[in-house]
C-alpha cells in the first residue's frame, strides 16, 4: 500500500511541472467534446432502448413509469460517460503515455536502463484489447447492476481492471524485460489493482474524472518504474552477496 501512496504523491508532484498539464488535459478535453456532441444525437435513442428492456418494462407494467424513465436516463448517461472514459484511456495510453514516460523516466529515474521493447504496435494492441475486454465484461455483467450494491462495485471494478491492464504494461514495456515484467506483475498484483481502484474512484467525479486516465498513466509510470528500480537493486545486492560468499 505504501508503494501506491508513494506513486500518487510523486504523480501530484510531477503535476507541478507546467508542460505535464498540456498532456493531462489533452485526452480529457477531446473525450469530453466528442462525447458531449455525440450525446446530443444518441442519448434519446439510448433512453428509448433502455425503456424497452427489463427491468424498465417491468416497472412500467407495475405502474412506476417515472422510475423506469429515471433508470433509463441514468443508464444512458452512464453508458455515455463510460464511453467517454474509455476514449480518454485509449488516447492517454496510445498518445500521451509515451511522452509522459520519456519525461518522467529522464527526470526521476535516469539510472534505469531501457531493456524492453519500444513497440508502438504492441502498446496499441494492449490498449485496444483491454478496451474490447472492458466493453465485453461491462455488457455481460450489466444485469448484475440490479443486485443491491453491485451497481456501485461493478463499474468501479471494471475501471480499476482497465487501468491496471492498460497502463501497467505500457509503463514498463520500454524499460523492463519480459522476465522482469512477469516477475513484477506477479509480485505487485494487489498494489497494481489497488492503484487502479484509487484512480477509478477519481473517475467518478463529474468532469474532473476525465482527467483520471492521464493521471492513471502518470501514477502507473511512477509505481512501475520504482518497482523496477528496486527489483534491479535487489538483484545487484544478491549477485554481490553471492560473490562475497564465494570468496
Amino acid at each position: 500500500m505504501s508503494g501506491v501512496v508513494q506513486a500518487l504523491f510523486r504523480s501530484f508532484a510531477t503535476l507541478g511541472r507546467g508542460r505535464v498539464w498540456l498532456l493531462l488535459l489533452g485526452p480529457a478535453v477531446l473525450a469530453l467534446v466528442a462525447w458531449s456532441a455525440l450525446a446530443i444525437f444518441v442519448l434519446d435513442g439510448l433512453i428509448a432502448t433502455f425503456l424497452d428492456l427489463p427491468p424498465m418494462t417491468w416497472l412500467t407494467t407495475w405502474g412506476a413509469v417515472w422510475l423506469a424513465h429515471l433508470f433509463a436516463v441514468l443508464g444512458g448517461w452512464l453508458l455515455i460517460l463510460a464511453a467517454a472514459y474509455l476514449t480518454a484511456i485509449l488516447l492517454a495510453a496510445i498518445l500521451v503515455l509515451p511522452l509522459l514516460l520519456k519525461h518522467v523516466a529522464a527526470t526521476d529515474y535516469p539510472e534505469l536502463a531501457r531493456m524492453g521493447k519500444d513497440s508502438l504496435t504492441a502498446a496499441t494492441w494492449n490498449s485496444v484489447s483491454a478496451a474490447l475486454l472492458f466493453i465485453a465484461g461491462w455488457l455481460l455483467t450489466l444485469p448484475l447492476w440490479l443486485v443491491p450494491g453491485l451497481g456501485l462495485l461493478l463499474p468501479l471494478f471494471w475501471m480499476a481492471w482497465l487501468n491496471r491492464r492498460t497502463f501497467a504494461y505500457d509503463a514498463l514495456a520500454v524499460h523492463a524485460t519480459d522476465e522482469e515484467w512477469r516477475g513484477l506483475r506477479r509480485q505487485h498484483a494487489a498494489p497494481l489493482l489497488m492503484l487502479g481502484v484509487t484512480l477509478a474512484l477519481l473517475a467518478h467525479l463529474p468532469l474532473i474524472g476525465l482527467l483520471a486516465p492521464t493521471l492513471a498513466a502518470l501514477a502507473y509510470i511512477h509505481y512501475t518504474l520504482e518497482a523496477l528500480r528496486q527489483l534491479r537493486q535487489g538483484a545487484i545486492v544478491t549477485i554481490v552477496g553471492e560473490k562475497e560468499a564465494g570468496l
